[in-house]
């Protein structure tokens, strides 16, 4: 049983990474893969490419996936926030942050990027992957925003006022993992099983929650057209 359950993950591997010829953008692969990844998979094959480009031998990526339902802890996770009614596989993540939720109809993307040759400055990468996400998020006719002392970006005022998107990183020997969600059309009820990245004072919201007709799709375009600026605000040495 445990050879078929190896032989399963490595096949949903294989798929993961050759469902779609990768592109190339300013030198970094744009990889989108179909369907839902499992989160293990994904995250032995983000330690595998890091690894790769810090001996040289793989480019820089940018890869575009959904999950199935699941949640996983950051390395501030505190217990009292994972309530779990759905009892949703939690999942170490590594990164920063603490509990997120991963699910269908979400955009998550990871970035393994190479920050020796992208000026060294971890808190300007933060800075500038939020701006990239807004930027994308504004060519659909969505006003994100940063707040003060929050982590992830913000829609709305008031009552009205919700996370669209979080941001969770990693940087290993300079080398970026993990990265950013966006909720797209997400089941919203799920993020009832977690105090999402510790903030409970306000909501969860989605593309489909405010009305928009875009789909994934449509983000992938917006963030693929803003993805050289991106690269550009974070400079070389």
């Amino acid at each position: 049983m445990a050879a078929r359950r190896a032989e399963r993950q490595r096949g949903c591997a294989r798929r993961a990474r050759s469902a779609k010829p990768a592109a190339m953008i300013d030198g970094v692969e744009w990889q989108v893969s179909p369907g839902l990844v499992p989160y293990d998979v994904a995250l032995r094959d983000m330690e595998q490419r890091v690894a790769d480009i810090q001996a040289g031998e793989a480019h820089e990526r940018v890869w575009l996936l959904e999950h199935p339902p699941l949640f996983t802890a950051g390395t501030s996770a505190d217990p009292v926030e994972l309530m779990n009614p759905q009892g949703f596989p939690v999942h170490e993540a590594g990164r920063g942050g603490r509990y997120t939720y991963h699910g269908p109809g979400q955009r998550v993307g990871y970035l393994n990027l190479d920050l020796a040759r992208r000026g060294k400055d971890i808190r300007h990468f933060v800075h500038s992957l939020e701006g990239w996400m807004i930027a994308s998020l504004a060519r659909l006719g969505i006003e994100a925003r940063r707040e003060e002392g929050r982590i992830g970006l913000w829609v709305g005022q008031g009552e009205y006022e919700a996370k669209i998107g979080a941001i969770g990183v990693r940087v290993k020997r300079w080398v970026t993992l993990h990265g950013f969600s966006i909720n797209v059309a997400p089941d919203l009820a799920h993020f009832g099983g977690i105090v999402p990245c510790g903030i409970s004072d306000y909501g969860v919201t989605s593309l489909e929650k405010l009305g928009l007709g875009a789909d994934m799709a449509d983000l992938d375009t917006a963030l693929e057209a803003e993805f050289p600026a991106f690269l550009s605000a974070l400079g070389k040495d």
